[in-house]
């Protein structure tokens, strides 16, 4: 059994959560038209690298999710730092090292989303790199949990159901993003929009969101007949959370998109990005399972003594 590092599995975890709370801060500075509430960057104004009292809680909301992300840069360089001191392995560090400089560029572009005064082309990229980062820091705590990754325990066919659903999810989300990009919630109230028809982007979305919900379904049923045990408990978990992403953008998109909803229709993606990735990484098995199960099956063939 490979041994695990406690302060790196905290760390690793602390990464994970910090990208998802993110994306709520970064949704209430969106939702509640605090975009410019920082005018500047560094900088909150041209004076003043705090908010100063004429902004109102606008500045204070835009300052407390930059302040967040600063913090989230910082776990980042302590996941990273932790990964080569306690040698966690080329995976890890490789997944640590893509959090961080990923984290980092997204302080940058969040920077242009500002000077650019929240053009919807920006404020999407902004928020399909928080996806990815999310993905990422997922993979990088299932790896410090899990340890290295073992022999394929999926057939092709399993796998390639899997890996079908979590395509569709990139255009859900992708998608998702369009029809954000239409609708009232724009940062500021003298943001550009995208243009497209918010009324029709919500039933384009709608499309690919029911596709995604009958590729879950169909990886609940092929791990329910066939496991691993592990991977059917994620793709479970994974259906829980689509099922409940598919209420609230139903019911959001039906009583007008009323901040608190859209709020949890964002954070929700991220957290059905990050139980995807769990449910993809669970087809294989780990390399501390594996070393066990060569000897049993030895054991059973005679090879070994037991």
């Amino acid at each position: 059994m490979l041994e695990r590092s406690r302060s790196l599995i905290v760390a690793a975890w602390a990464t994970l959560v910090s990208q998802i709370i993110i994306v709520g801060t970064g949704g209430a500075v969106r939702l509640t038209g605090s975009g410019l509430g920082c005018s500047e960057w560094p900088n909150c104004t041209p004076d003043s690298f705090t908010p100063v009292a004429a902004q109102g809680i606008h500045g204070v909301i835009e300052f407390s999710n930059r302040v967040w992300g600063g913090i989230v840069v910082v776990i980042a360089i302590v996941v990273l730092v932790l990964a080569l001191r306690k040698r966690a392995g080329r995976a890890v560090i490789t997944l640590a090292a893509l959090v961080l400089g990923l984290t980092i560029a997204q302080a940058l572009i969040g920077a242009v989303v500002v000077w650019m005064q929240l053009r919807p082309d920006t404020v999407g990229i902004h928020f399909i790199i928080s996806v990815v980062l999310v993905a990422l820091a997922a993979a990088l705590a299932w790896r410090v949990v899990t340890g290295p990754a073992g022999p394929r325990t999926a057939p092709r066919w399993q796998s390639a159901l899997v890996h079908a659903m979590t395509a569709v999810l990139a255009v859900v989300v992708f998608v998702g993003v369009l029809t954000t990009g239409s609708g009232p919630h724009a940062g500021d109230g003298g943001a550009a929009r995208n243009g497209l028809d918010p009324a029709v982007m919500q039933h384009v979305h709608s499309w690919p969101g029911y596709l995604l919900l009958a590729l879950v379904v169909a990886v609940v049923v092929a791990a329910a007949a066939r496991g691993p045990r592990r991977h059917f408990g994620w793709a479970l978990a994974l259906l829980g959370a689509v099922l409940v992403q598919i209420l609230v953008g139903v019911v959001q998109s039906r009583i007008g998109l009323p901040i608190g909803l859209v709020g949890i229709h964002m954070v929700l993606s991220v957290v059905t990005t990050a139980i995807a990735v769990a449910t993809v990484l669970s087809l294989r098995g780990t390399a501390d399972a594996a070393v066990p199960a060569a000897r049993d099956a030895a054991v059973v063939h005679g090879r070994v003594d037991a």
